[in-house]
C-alpha cells in the first residue's frame, strides 16, 4: 500500500498511457472495418469477397482487383444474387469508406455476420499501392 501512496502518479501515468495505447483496439473492434492490409489478409486467407458499392461509373474508372459492384442504393435487391454464400467474409467498399459503412448495416441486416467496411475506401487501398484494375 505505501507503494502505491508514494508513487501514485506514476501508477496514472501508466494507466492514462496503456488506456490510450488499448483505445484504437477497443475502438476498432466494433466499428465494422478494417485496413487495407487486413482486408488483403482476409481475400488471401479467407477467401473474402469484395463488393463496390459506388456507382458504376466510378467502379469502371477503377476498383479493388476481384470486386463486384453492387451499387448502395441496390444494395438490398442485388446483394444476395451477387454474393450467394452468407458466411464469407465480405468486403465492403466505396471512394472514401463512408457508403461502405452504410453498407455494412444493410449487409448485416441481410444476413451477412461477417461484413465489414474497407476504412478508407479505395483511396486508402490505393494509399497502400494495391492493385486496381479498370472496367
Amino acid at each position: 500500500m505505501k507503494f502505491i501512496v508514494d508513487n501514485w502518479m506514476l501508477i496514472l501515468i501508466a494507466l492514462s498511457s496503456g488506456g490510450m495505447l488499448a483505445w484504437p483496439l477497443l475502438r476498432g473492434a466494433n466499428s465494422g472495418s478494417l485496413t487495407a492490409q487486413g482486408a488483403v489478409q482476409l481475400i488471401n486467407r479467407e477467401r473474402a469477397v469484395v463488393v463496390d458499392v459506388r456507382e458504376p461509373e466510378e467502379f469502371a474508372a477503377g476498383h479493388m482487383t476481384g470486386a463486384r459492384n453492387v451499387p448502395l442504393n441496390q444494395l438490398e435487391e442485388k446483394l444476395a444474387a451477387a454474393v450467394k454464400n452468407k458466411t464469407v467474409p465480405l468486403l465492403l467498399v466505396c471512394a472514401t469508406g463512408s457508403r461502405a459503412q452504410r453498407a455494412v448495416a444493410v449487409a448485416k441486416k441481410l444476413g451477412y455476420e461477417q461484413a465489414q467496411a474497407v476504412a478508407g475506401g479505395l483511396k486508402s487501398w490505393k494509399d497502400a499501392n494495391l492493385p486496381v484494375e479498370k472496367a
